[in-house]
């Protein structure tokens, strides 16, 4: 569906069901350089197991329009806005790479709006390799190649697909090429300054998850320690779950995996 946020045109999808403000909403958040799509498959889950589901194409993203916003900071103000332009009261916020630091921060400036909080492939700080980031400025498509090397496994860079027939590395570059100039290297800016993710975790309040790869690359389990440690008001502390045999990409690596552990945490704790 398209909302009108900040006066802006935003593209959400909803999992494929009607979007109903009535039941509990999860509102998904992407990394950088992509968009909506990569939760389909836990869109979907959720949107018919009981959950309304808002997963937006960020500024200047996909078919979301205006331009990308520059800062961590604004990207959780917008969400804010994107609750109320959606109607919604309450949501639980889930948000992968890029995406999680941008809900941890809107989960810190709007305590009383958000009610559970699912960090995936997050660590924080969250610092991009130079190389990277002169990449993401200057040549996309080795950009685009490094983050496919470093985001899935070797058995994925093989072919190997929970859904057969489709090469992840293919698909993912496909939606890298797809966003417009300049997105990428804005997203992963925007990730190497913000330095407020610690200081925003002591701020959290509500039950937290953190799904991590059991093979990523660009944040390790050993590097999200320091996140999980300053969770330290969260109740009953931050819940760690690693998926297994899965990258950074692992909601495209292991869907079910992913969405199962989502789903069990947001109805059970």
């Amino acid at each position: 569906m398209e909302l009108s946020v900040n006066d802006t045109p935003a593209y959400v999808y909803t999992g494929g069901r009607p979007f109903d403000r009535r039941q509990a909403v999860v509102v998904l958040v992407h990394g950088a350089g992509h968009d909506h799509s990569v939760w389909n498959y836990q869109a979907r889950q959720l949107a018919h197991h009981g959950f309304s589901v808002l997963a937006p194409d960020l500024p200047g993203h996909g078919r979301s329009q205006g331009a990308p916003l520059p800062t961590i900071e604004a990207l959780a103000d917008w969400i804010e806005s994107l609750l109320d332009a959606a109607g919604v009261v309450h949501a639980a916020l889930a948000g992968h790479s890029m995406g999680s630091l941008v809900a941890l921060q809107a989960a810190a400036q709007a305590p009383a709006r958000i009610t559970k909080l699912i960090l995936l492939g997050s660590v924080a700080p969250m610092p991009v390799a130079p190389p990277l980031l002169e990449a993401a400025a200057r040549t996309r498509d080795s950009a685009h190649a490094m983050i496919n090397q470093w985001s899935y496994t070797p058995a994925s860079q093989l072919g190997a697909s929970p859904v057969p027939g489709v090469s992840l590395t293919g698909l993912n570059l496909r939606l890298m090429e797809r966003q417009r100039d300049g997105v990428l290297a804005n997203d992963l800016a925007a990730c190497n300054a913000y330095q407020g993710g610690l200081e925003a975790a002591g701020r959290i309040r509500v039950p937290c998850a953190m799904l991590c790869g059991e093979r990523d690359q660009m944040t390790p389990r050993k590097a999200v320690k320091p996140l999980q440690e300053a969770l330290a008001n969260v109740p009953g502390g931050a819940r760690m779950i690693v998926i297994k045999g899965a990258g950074h990409a692992m909601m495209a690596e292991a869907p079910d995996a992913v969405g199962d552990a989502m789903r069990g945490f947001l109805t059970t704790t």
